[in-house]
Order: structure tokens, then C-alpha cells, then sequence
């Protein structure tokens, strides 16, 4: 029988057969099953094996199955590693089975698998596909385990969901560092930044953004914490420019509505960058970026034509100015 992993997640007890079989890729939602298995059955006698212990001496599963527990409590087994080579034990261990229940856990097995064959087409024989997650998978899953902490921003949720490379199992223990660091349940971002180990240039991406928004508290923060490297110079200059540059293409757009206008930009706008910008927009003037077009400009003369100067201090003066322009 088959059943949706994400409704096994909603509701565990929904999961009728005492054979179910777990697989697939994720790993992550895997540990998931497993843990709450073992917090609902908590009372039980749990007893784990690897498929290839069975292999070598199946008595070892028909005893367990067969026999009480020496603890009096109701058993549990836990089977990982699991292929079709574990078919037909499972099969004869089918046929008469009380009150024992078995989870087994698998990694990938293809269409032709006859263990995932037999167990598709079972009545008594449970299946869950544990698939690879997608974006707005794990993104429901940051909103769910941090529901009611302050400052779960878009922005933030982008930056935590980033952060894991579609692995749910990264996910949830970058959760779970979230959960320790902010125990207030009050997110900074700078500080969720730190915490990430975001590299330096995605850093910088960070305080160019705080700086054009005007922000001085988080821009005079993040100057604080951002190494500027020297070799990196020209990068943070076309960073800056080409934000300028989409500033000025949207004031001298003829539409009226902001998130339209950014909406139609080309090249586009990344989708994670739009709250940012229309931040930006709102606090610069087509005059006043110009003017700091200008700067920017006359900076990348300044750096080109003297060799022997300070450039990481020179790159933290023109974010400072920058920020004070959009503040004036």
C-alpha cells in the first residue's frame, strides 16, 4: 500500500500496517520518521538491525517476532540498510504477525525493485517515498519550526533556506542552531548572517544592500564583521554600480507602480532581491543616485591610478557615504 510521505509527517498514526517500508533519497525526512517512531513508542521495547545481520542469521528477526520481551513491554524493530535481498524474510514474517511492528528504512530503489513492487501492490504492507524536498517544501518547514520568532523575515527564510543545498537533514540542524543562538526568539539578521558562516562575499552583498537602504545601525555593524579584501575591489565596485545603474532604470520608468516597474526589469531583478530593492528605491531619488554614480565613478579612477593605498578602507568610506546619501 502507498502512502504520501507528507501526510505520514501530518499525522504518523495514519500509517495502519505493521510492515512499512521507508525510501528514497532524503535522508533528512528518513531521521525524521525515525525520530518521531521512536518518541511515539517510547514504552516499547525498541530493537535495531542492520539488513545484513538478518542475512547472515534470519532466526535472529523470527525470534525477536516470536518471542516476548524480557522487559515486558510491547516490541518495536527498527530494520536499516534494507534491499530486495530482505523480500522473502519479510514476506514470511508477513504471515503471521501480531503485535510487533517493523519499519524498515532504504536508500534509493528504482521502479524495478521488486521489494518496492511487492510493497506497492500489498494491503497489509506500507510504503512512503521519503523524495528529494523542493524549495517551497523546506521553506514551510523553516516557517513551522521557528512559527512565532521574531524576525522571520522573507529575506531571513531565503537566507536559512540557502544555506542548506535542498538537504533537509542540513536544514533542520541549522534550525536547531537557531533555535540555541536566538533564544529570545528575536532573529537579527546580521547576526543569522554570522551564525550561517556566510562567505565574505555574500557578506559584502549584505552590507552593500543595508548601506543603499540607509540602515546605519546594521551597515555600521556589518563594516565591523565584513572583510573587504583588497584583490575583491572591483567586485565590490560593480556590485554597488549595478544597483545604481536598476535604481536609475526604475526612476526613469514611465509606470507608476514600483513593483510592477522592478517586476519588468531586464535583466530581471533575483526574486530573493526585490524586498531589498524596493527598500532602495523608496529612499533614493533619480537625483541623488546619480549622484552617487558619480562617486562611484570617480572612486574607480582614484583606485586605478594610485596602487600604494589603502583600498579596503577606501571601499568602507564609499559604503559609509553611500549610506549617509540615502539618508539625506
Amino acid at each position: 500500500m502507498l502512502y504520501k510521505s507528507y501526510l505520514i509527517e501530518q499525522n504518523f498514526s495514519s500509517l495502519k500496517s505493521k510492515i512499512a517500508l521507508f525510501y528514497g533519497e532524503n535522508t533528512g525526512l528518513k531521521k525524521e520518521f525515525k525520530d518521531t517512531i521512536k518518541f511515539n513508542n517510547k514504552n516499547k521495547e525498541i530493537i535495531k538491525f542492520q539488513q545484513d545481520q538478518i542475512l547472515k542469521d534470519e532466526n535472529i528477526l523470527f525470534d525477536e517476532v516470536n518471542n516476548n520481551s524480557l522487559f515486558g513491554k510491547e516490541k518495536l524493530i527498527l530494520i536499516d540498510n534494507a534491499d530486495d535481498k530482505i523480500l522473502e524474510i519479510l514476506k514470511e514474517i508477513g504471515k503471521d504477525l501480531d503485535s510487533v511492528k517493523i519499519y524498515i528504512f532504504s536508500e534509493i530503489l528504482e521502479k524495478k525493485s521488486k521489494m518496492r513492487n511487492y510493497f506497492e501492490k500489498s494491503t497489509s504492507f506500507g510504503i512512503i517515498p521519503c523524495y528529494q524536498d523542493n524549495e517551497t517544501g523546506l521553506k514551510k518547514i523553516i516557517n513551522s519550526k521557528l512559527k512565532g520568532y521574531e524576525g522571520l523575515t522573507p529575506y531571513n527564510v531565503n537566507l536559512i533556506f540557502e544555506n542548506c543545498d535542498l538537504d533537509r537533514s542540513k536544514l533542520l540542524n541549522e534550525i536547531q542552531k537557531i533555535k540555541i543562538f536566538f533564544d529570545k526568539k528575536k532573529i537579527e539578521t546580521i547576526d543569522l548572517q554570522i551564525l550561517l558562516n556566510i562567505k565574505s562575499t555574500d557578506k559584502f552583498e549584505y552590507l552593500k544592500d543595508e548601506a543603499l537602504a540607509g540602515n546605519r545601525i546594521k551597515t555600521n555593524k556589518l563594516l565591523s564583521q565584513t572583510i573587504i579584501e583588497s584583490e575583491k575591489v572591483m567586485y565590490y565596485l560593480n556590485s554597488i554600480n549595478q544597483r545604481l545603474d536598476k535604481l536609475i532604470e526604475i526612476y526613469q520608468s514611465d509606470k507608476k507602480n514600483l513593483v510592477g516597474i522592478i517586476d519588468d526589469l531586464k535583466p530581471p531583478i533575483f526574486w530573493k532581491d526585490k524586498p531589498k530593492v524596493v527598500e532602495q528605491a523608496k529612499k533614493w531619488t533619480l537625483e541623488k543616485t546619480k549622484k552617487m554614480r558619480e562617486k562611484t565613478y570617480n572612486f574607480e579612477i582614484y583606485i586605478k591610478s594610485n596602487s600604494i593605498v589603502n583600498k579596503d578602507l577606501l571601499v568602507k568610506k564609499l559604503i559609509i557615504d553611500m549610506c549617509e546619501l540615502a539618508n539625506a
